[in-house]
């Protein structure tokens, strides 16, 4: 087991260099355009299209898959949110799917979850998915979930600001914006949108409605997780590491119910925006406005679970 690797995931993961991003909203064409199915069409960053197109080539390549207990929709397991049994019998969430033992998928944001809990609905479709196994749901579950989201999120990252694949300060991130460095920008939810001007210049897409993601986060939290002393704006200058920093934040958005429609023209568009899904496994299984340098993210202290042997 790896030094930074605990049985229940608590640790920072290292890269996932095998992760699939979440799927687009719509069809790619070579025009460059995403049909949406109702008849319009959004553009996509040149790059995401190149990634569409380059993913055709390896979509015979087998990608695991799991259901969703609450809406028996199938996805990749990487889009979904595991929930375990702890020693002690309580239900937890295992976002990073590393706790040994029987797990149960939800493809699900939170809204759904609580509403299917409190109907006794998930109760009843746990009950099936562990078979029969005695089992806590928390009240306090889909929080929970929030939580961990929020804190993947938050270590993937400290894991790309160490690589140096991340940018902090207002005038570094104008500077690559302007030069079309920029890959992925968001702003904390109390900083300004000074920066997505600079976004759209080196795009060059002028007066399109092109801005930064707007994290559910303040910049204190952003401070905290990437050891600054104050953080307001946050780009990623790597493709590929905007990829992974996005498909965790599809993940956390798309539970907290925003998956991608608070920002419908934003820096992510295409470096997923998510829609969730679940499988019962039949195994046993304030401040100024300015920030400052790359750094370190905190160490995961998180609330997944579980005892036994894993065979999901």
């Amino acid at each position: 087991m790896a030094s930074n690797e605990t049985p229940y995931g608590l640790e920072p993961d290292a890269a996932a260099p095998g992760a699939r991003p979440l799927r687009l909203a719509g069809k790619a064409s070579r025009s460059g355009q995403a049909s949406t199915g109702s008849g319009r069409t959004e553009a996509i960053d040149p790059f995401v299209l190149s990634e569409v197109e380059g993913r055709a080539a390896s979509d015979s390549a087998h990608v695991p898959e799991r259901r969703c207990v609450l809406t028996g929709a199938h996805d990749a397991r990487d889009n979904l949110i595991r929930l375990a049994i702890s020693p002690d019998g309580d239900l937890l969430p295992d976002v990073r799917a590393k706790a040994p033992g029987r797990g149960a998928w939800i493809g699900v944001n939170r809204k759904t979850l609580e509403a299917a809990q409190a109907k006794g609905k998930l109760k009843g479709a746990l009950a099936r998915s562990f078979k029969g196994k005695p089992l806590t749901v928390p009240d306090d579950l889909g929080a929970r979930i929030e939580t961990a989201l929020e804190r993947v999120f938050l270590d993937r990252l400290g894991l790309e600001s160490r690589s140096g694949a991340l940018v902090l300060g207002s005038d570094r991130i104008e500077e690559a914006a302007r030069k079309g460095r920029v890959h992925l920008l968001m702003h904390a939810a109390d900083g300004s949108r000074k920066l997505d001007q600079a976004l759209r210049v080196g795009r060059d897409e002028e007066g399109s409605g092109l801005r930064g993601v707007a994290l559910p986060v303040s910049r204190t939290i952003l401070a905290m997780a990437l050891g600054r002393e104050n953080v307001v704006h946050i780009a990623l200058i790597d493709r590929a590491a905007a990829q992974r920093v996005s498909h965790a934040l599809a993940r956390w958005r798309g539970f907290i119910g925003l998956d991608g429609g608070a920002e419908p023209r934003d820096s992510s568009r295409g470096l997923p925006v998510s829609t969730m899904t679940s499988d019962a496994d039949g195994e046993a299984s304030g401040p100024n406005d300015t920030d400052g340098g790359d750094a370190v993210g905190p160490n995961d202290t998180g609330g997944d679970a579980t005892g036994q042997d894993r065979r999901d």
